[in-house]
Formats: C-alpha cells, sequence, structure tokens
C-alpha cells in the first residue's frame, strides 16, 4: 500500500488551528466533507472520540494517528494535518503532536486498515521524515516527501 497514492493535496492542510483533540478531529474530518468522502460529520468525529477513549493514538515522537471505522468507508481514506505550534494529544510519550494523520477504514473489513496503519508506522519511523514535513510549504511537497520514502 503506498500512502502517497491515497492522499492527494485536497486532504493536507498545512495549518491546523485546533487547540485540542475534538476540535482537531472535528478540523480533520472537514477535510474530507469538503472532499466528498465523508457525509456524515457527526459519525465520523464520534468514530475518532470513541477510539481515543481506548488509548491515545500519539504513538510516536510527534505524531498522532487518529483513526476509525465508518460506515460510509468503502475504501481507506487518509488526510494529513500539520499543527506549526503543536498540540497536547495525551500522548504516549508525552511530547506534542505536530503531525496529524487521520484514517478511515470500511466496516467489516480489517485489512486494509492494517496495513494503512503498518506502512505509516514504517514511513514515520524513518528519520528526518516529520522534520521535512514541518518544514513543507505545499500539500504537493508533503506528498513528495512520503513518495520519494516509500
Amino acid at each position: 500500500m503506498k500512502i502517497s497514492e491515497i492522499l492527494s493535496p485536497s486532504l493536507v492542510k498545512l495549518d491546523v488551528r485546533a487547540e485540542d483533540k475534538e476540535e482537531l478531529f472535528e478540523e480533520m474530518v472537514q477535510l474530507f466533507v469538503n472532499n466528498g468522502q465523508i457525509t456524515d460529520r457527526e459519525a465520523a468525529v464520534t468514530a475518532l472520540l470513541e477510539r481515543e477513549a481506548k488509548m491515545s493514538t500519539g504513538i510516536s515522537r510527534w505524531l498522532g494517528l487518529p483513526h476509525g471505522k465508518l460506515a460510509e468507508a468503502r475504501a481507506i481514506l487518509i488526510a494529513l494535518g500539520v499543527s506549526k505550534k503543536g498540540l497536547e494529544y495525551d500522548s504516549l510519550d508525552g511530547e506534542p503532536v505536530y503531525v496529524i494523520i487521520t484514517i478511515f477504514a470500511e466496516m467489516g473489513n480489517p485489512g486494509p486498515h492494517i496495513q494503512a496503519l503498518a506502512e505509516i508506522s514504517r514511513l514515520f519511523a524513518i528519520p528526518g521524515v516529520i522534520a521535512k514535513i514541518r518544514q513543507a510549504q505545499t500539500a504537493q511537497q508533503v506528498i513528495d516527501i512520503i513518495k520519494n520514502e516509500e
């Protein structure tokens, strides 16, 4: 699975403004709504909040990976956001989050969801990837950085 083939410039936001997780989830879901991939905004935000209640998705240094399953998802949906000032996220390492990758998967088909999470974990474990994404000036630059590392 190639994240760069799923992610489009309209699903990359370089100026996330959220002050907390709930605002963040609403802001990220809005990217999918604006892109025509999600119509039930409330269900999508609820899916992220419910998953987050189980355990923080702040899984590694500076990376938040909110994800959930959604009835209307027919394939893996991925959006990426960058918070310039960082966001308190209750991350496992206690660090703020600067890069947020939000994933929605279809119900009843865990394979692609697990593949996407594994690929993102692999990509973002590569030294310097998060720093490069934080410095990107355009959505296409973000996608190109990811593509170069895949």
